[in-house]
Formats: C-alpha cells, structure tokens, sequence
C-alpha cells in the first residue's frame, strides 16, 4: 500500500471515529423501526394486542467501506395492571441494545426500562391516549489503540501511540438519559386503523464526550421524533400498511416513508394470529431506499430488510448499505377471541 493511501485510509478512520470529539452524537437507528417500537417512543411500551411482546434484532452496515456497524438489539414488555378504569391499563418494558461501529470499535451499550399508561376512549373502547415514561443507562467505549492521529505521521509513516491527544481522552463514558413519549391509536372500523405519536429522547441531554476535560458543547442531543402508522384492509385478507417515521437530533434530520403489502394466506378470523406474508418497500430521505419482507405465523414476525445507499457514500459503498434481521412474537390473549377489547392499530 502506497503512503497517500495509507494516509488517506487513516484519516478517514479517524474522521469517523473521532467525530463525536466535535459534534453531537446520534442515537441508534433501524430499518424496521417497527421491530424496535420501545426505541422509537416509550408510549409503544405494552401497545398491542396480546399477553406479552418479545422482539430482537440485528444490523449490520458498511461492511463494504470500513469495519462493519453491528447493532444487535432485544426487548421484553406487557400490561402489568389491568381494568385500572374503563379497561385502561398500565405497561412496563425493558429493551437492551449493544452497538459497535468502524475501526476505533466504538460500542455503545444501553439499556432502557419504560412504563406507559394506555387510556382507552370512546363508546366502544375504539381510541386509546398513551403516555409513556422511559429512564436508561449507557456506556460507550472505544479502542484508542485502533485510531490514527494526525500528529503521528512523521517522516511518510504513522507511528501509533505517540499521539500527543491521548493523555486528554478516556477510552469509556457512561451517563443516564431520560425519555417521554404520547401517541394515539384510532380503530375506525374493522378495516382501517392509525397510530399517531411523538417523543422526545435524551430530554437531560446528558454528557458524552470521550475528553477528559468536560466540554458543555457535547451533550448528546435531544432526539425529536414523530410517527405515523396506518393499517387499511382492501379485502378480508389483503392490506396496506403505510408508515412514516421523522427523526431530528442536533443538526441531522430523518424521514423514512413506505408501505408495507401484507397478505394472510391462513384464516382470517383472528387476524393478530393468521398466518400472512409481507413485502415492504421504503425510502429514508437522501440516504437509501430499503426493502423488507417476511412471514407471521401464530403471533409470531420474522422479517429481513436490505438498504441500498444513495447517499454520498454511495460510490465508496457500491451502493451496499445495511442488512437487518428481526423476530417478534406476540403471546396471543383471550381477549383477542372474545373479540371484548382489542388495541386499536398495533402498528407500531
């Protein structure tokens, strides 16, 4: 390897791992955001149909342009108290994410516990206001060893380690972080539903900075997010599923839109547990376009995703952007047969 490209190499290391020394941090991120609804906002916690919910799920990205990004995730959430007025019910939920990206081996590790109270309006309990409150733990940690400094190219070669930068880093930093969210979901007949919500994340804004000395100019940003989600039955068997999910944090922003086409193939009596297909298809806004498909079968989702870059890493990438996998599965309630009381929309 020639000295321009290896100084090349190395600067792009070390610009994208040590980033975080002059900008805001950005939360974690999926594809099938709705494999991941505790991440997305708290008032989701225990928002569904059933006895309890269990999901995980994996990313892997840029594998083509640098270390890959590996995001493994998992959550666990239920009602815990019931017919606290009019049916309303009270949820908890737990979700635990480990994150892992470039050549510095950045890792991020969170883990957060959210209570939501789900209010259900209406004559027929078609309406349902939720709040939800969310309280997490984070340590993130990087392999200075791994990183190239400018100050240590001398004479056409990097010397590691003799950076006059790493007496003023931590290779670790944990903090806590505080979320809220609201939504409402609507069940308008038998064939159409939405769910609106909206949460703000990191409302502290706590202080992540690898510096030893404290700067107040990299407290992790407040993530602001808004989201639709709407399930329409063209027939008794076939529906539209779109979703819009809008994120903003600092000074980056996101917009996923798309649609999902699901089909049951079993019986459809009981829809939250009828074996179906999907295929999905969605845009995040000047990054990439992203497929989804997958199967349920007896309150049990399984989906892959593929996003193809077009972003301005689309040359250096190929195009190649991030492969997801997630798993799902809804304990089915007796509830759900007796048809009394039913989440309005569990899009999300």
């Amino acid at each position: 390897m020639s000295r321009t490209n290896t100084f090349t190499r190395a600067t792009l290391i070390a610009a994208m791992a040590l980033s975080f020394q002059s900008a805001q941090a950005q939360d974690v991120h999926f594809t099938q955001f709705n494999a991941a609804p505790l991440i997305v906002n708290p008032a989701f916690t225990g928002g569904f149909s059933g006895q309890w919910r269990a999901a995980a799920i994996y990313r892997n990205q840029w594998r083509s342009v640098t270390a890959p990004f590996v995001t493994y995730g998992a959550s666990f959430d239920a009602p815990v108290v019931n017919d606290l007025t009019h049916d309303d019910f009270l949820a908890v939920g737990v979700q635990l994410y480990n994150d892992r990206a470039g050549d510095g081996n950045l890792t991020n590790f969170s883990g957060l516990a959210s209570v939501a109270y789900h209010k259900f309006l209406g004559e027929k309990l078609d309406k349902t206001l939720s709040v939800g409150l969310q309280g997490g733990y984070t340590q993130k940690s990087i392999d200075l060893s791994r990183l190239y400094f400018g100050d240590e190219f001398n004479g056409g070669v990097f010397q590691q380690g003799t950076s006059g930068e790493y007496p003023g880093l931590n290779n670790k930093v944990n903090y806590f972080t505080v979320n809220a969210g609201i939504s409402w979901a609507h069940s308008v007949s038998d064939r159409f539903g939405y769910t609106l919500g909206a949460a703000a994340m990191n409302l502290n804004q706590p202080q992540e900075s690898f510096q030893k000395k404290r700067n107040a100019d990299v407290g992790l940003g407040i993530r602001y997010a808004a989201q639709l989600g709407v399930i329409g039955y063209v027939s008794d068997k076939f529906s539209l599923r779109p979703a819009v999910l809008y994120q903003s944090q600092a000074t980056a922003t996101e917009l996923v839109a798309g649609n999902e086409f699901h089909l049951i193939v079993g019986d459809d009596e009981y829809r939250s547990i009828a074996t179906a297909v999907f295929l999905g298809g969605y845009i995040r806004s000047n990054d990439a376009m992203m497929i989804t498909a997958g199967m349920e079968w007896k309150g049990l989702r399984f989906g892959v995703s593929y996003d193809y870059n077009t972003s301005a890493l689309k040359a250096a990438s190929n195009g190649n952007g991030g492969f997801e996998i997630s798993l799902r599965y809804i304990a089915p309630s007796p509830l759900d047969f007796a048809r009394r009381l039913v989440y309005p929309c569990s899009r999300f």
